[in-house]
């Protein structure tokens, strides 16, 4: 396969495996990245994983504001790259940077386009319980996630998979399939395919709020969205005034009627809770303060009677 100049745009951990299978196959002439922020409870500012790994192996690293800074856009023209990768960057390219390259701008989507075009494909697939997701490799376009499709790779989702395990294969995934466009790129083999956008569904960003566990709602939903969140922001639910966040949970029934959030009996394993539509076992918590934990560890040290209610 021809060496490319190649210029990574990426931030999070998701990325890192395609920046680092492109500085196999390609000559990396820079790196972009979102600006160093304030992280954790003591807010201390810190790079992101992309320029941690960009500085280990000597990249240029670029930290614009705003990728519209003309400055920025000056620099990127002088560097001359051939093509341009974009993992999770966070910020929407302009039509002049879509077109300095002469092979396109290409993207690594964690879904199968157009389904979930946007910030949170993996969490937002594992809340509406799908049984398949996978990565996609497009040209990009003016748009959010709608140019046109490369290559795609398909993965079964699990009842029980979460979004960390689904994560870690997804970017491992991803950085195969950048092998496999690039390699097809240049070998002129690349076949485009528009997207149908009838088909097309939006992943919107995560808030904190969005972890808001509603009983109403069955057993199976509930399951779907702690899954989904289990590494940010965390399902969680209120008890006597005390949020708790949910972070293991499993479906014991899907008919059960009850009072939604009250909980029906402590079992060997957690507590059962009923819901809108079946009971849900609830197997790790994190009481306030505190750290994550097995459930039965916290029935140890703290009374919940049968008939207690989650708001």
């Amino acid at each position: 396969m021809k060496r490319l100049r190649t210029f990574f745009m990426g931030t999070p951990d998701f990325a890192v495996p395609c920046l680092k299978r492109l500085v196999e196959i390609s000559d990396v002439v820079g790196v972009a990245t979102q600006p160093d922020k304030k992280r954790g409870r003591g807010q201390k500012v810190t790079p992101s994983p992309v320029k941690i790994f960009a500085q280990e192996r000597r990249l240029s690293v670029y930290q614009p504001e705003r990728i519209r800074n003309e400055e920025f856009v000056a620099q990127l023209d002088a560097l001359s790259p051939e093509l341009i990768v974009v993992v999770a960057f966070g910020q929407i390219l302009p039509p002049h940077i879509l077109e300095l390259p002469a092979f396109g701008c290409i993207n690594v989507h964690a879904s199968l386009l157009p389904r979930y075009r946007g910030a949170a494909p993996m969490q937002r697939c594992l809340m509406a319980g799908e049984t398949k997701t996978g990565v996609t490799t497009m040209f990009m376009d003016n748009g959010l996630d709608t140019g046109d499709i490369l290559l795609q790779e398909e993965i079964e989702i699990g009842p029980d998979m979460t979004f960390e395990m689904l994560h870690d294969t997804l970017r491992e995934m991803g950085a195969d399939l950048l092998e496999k466009t690039m390699e097809a790129l240049t070998e002129g083999a690349l076949i485009r395919t528009k997207q149908d956008d009838s088909s097309s569904s939006y992943a919107a960003i995560l808030t904190k709020d969005t972890g808001r566990m509603d009983w109403k709602k069955s057993a199976v939903e509930l399951h779907n969205l702690v899954r989904a969140l289990d590494s940010w922001p965390g399902a969680y639910t209120v008890m006597d005034g005390q949020t708790f966040k949910i972070w293991r949970t499993r479906v014991v029934s899907e008919d059960y009627r009850g009072i939604p959030g009250e909980v029906v009996h402590q079992t060997k394993q957690g507590l059962a809770v009923a819901t809108g539509a079946g009971i849900l076992e609830i197997l790790e918590l994190q009481a306030p303060g505190k750290k994550r934990m097995l459930t039965t560890d916290y029935l140890r040290g703290h009374a919940v009677s049968d008939h207690s209610c989650f708001a």
